[in-house]
């Protein structure tokens, strides 16, 4: 199994929870384990430990399989972990890969929507709609339907449907996956400025490093069988970052080869369980 690693260059000021202020997010020995389907337990995860400070930006990076999701469904709420404890503060919403918005819904009312189920008072809710609306960049595109908006569009509806929530932590998994280049680099821009300016915590799955590194005040690597954290790196690059520049491809080169690394170690584990069974 690779050991964890972590590297902090010096004077670099991601955000980080001081002694005195609670992280937005914390993670302590969690463990996920069901049966498969010979009977047999598999471990999803196991062991992960994890702070996200407010308004820290945080990549995850990993193979297919390592439990990036399932780790994030557990911070939802929508799975509970076999033991270990989440400790989250404030709202959590979760953005996929898929906007999932009702498609018989205009934009403006998918946004509503969330405020409706938070029991915000129809007087207060169209004026926050549009303001919403404006902080994602889409107050002429409100009356449309999901079938007459681009997919990078839908998703920044369902980035504003998160902020509607009033979320502290807002979790992404791969939610530019489906999109082409040139959307997604502009969506990267829109993202990075919500999170600044609103002051939430992200946890953004990926598997794409260099969009790791783009996005991130810091890369999370996992590995799997077990999925566990084996490397985290905190990314010293001044904003705004470009994809395509030579120091993000440096850092994503470095942080790929890590991330061979310990899939080599993680097959030959496997192989060595293999023999001995």
């Amino acid at each position: 199994m690779t050991a964890r690693t972590t590297e902090t260059p010096t004077g670099v000021g991601a955000p980080v929870a001081s002694a005195t202020e609670a992280p937005a997010l914390r993670l302590r020995g969690v463990r996920k384990t069901f049966r498969g389907n010979s009977g047999e337990e598999v471990t999803a995860l196991d062991g992960v430990d994890l702070d996200v400070a407010p308004g820290e930006f945080v990549t995850v990076v990993g193979s297919s399989g390592c439990g990036k999701s399932t780790m994030l469904s557990i911070i939802a709420g929508l799975d509970q972990p076999t033991s270990g404890t989440v400790e989250v503060q404030g709202p959590v919403a979760l953005m996929f890969q898929e906007a999932t918005l009702l498609p018989w819904l205009t934009a403006r009312r998918n946004v509503e929507l969330a405020l409706k189920l938070r029991g915000v008072p129809r007087s207060e809710r169209a004026a926050r709609v549009e303001s919403l609306l404006e902080t994602v960049h889409l107050e002429r595109w409100g009356d449309h339907r999901p079938f007459e908006l681009s997919g990078g569009m839908c998703q920044r509806v369902a980035l504003a449907r998160c902020l509607a929530q009033e979320a502290r932590v807002v979790l992404m998994d791969e939610p530019l996956g489906a999109l082409d280049a040139m959307t997604r680099d502009h969506l990267h821009d829109e993202i990075e400025q919500v999170a600044r300016s609103t002051g939430i915590s992200v946890l953004f799955v990926t598997h794409n490093v260099r969009e790791a590194v783009r996005l991130g005040d810091r890369v999370i690597l996992m590995g799997s069988h077990p999925g566990r954290i084996v490397h985290e790196q905190v990314v010293d690059l001044p904003r705004p970052r470009v994809m395509d520049s030579a120091d993000v491809a440096s850092r994503a080169a470095d942080l790929t080869a890590r991330l061979k690394k310990a899939a080599t170690a993680d097959r030959e584990a496997d192989l060595n369980d293999e023999v001995a069974s």
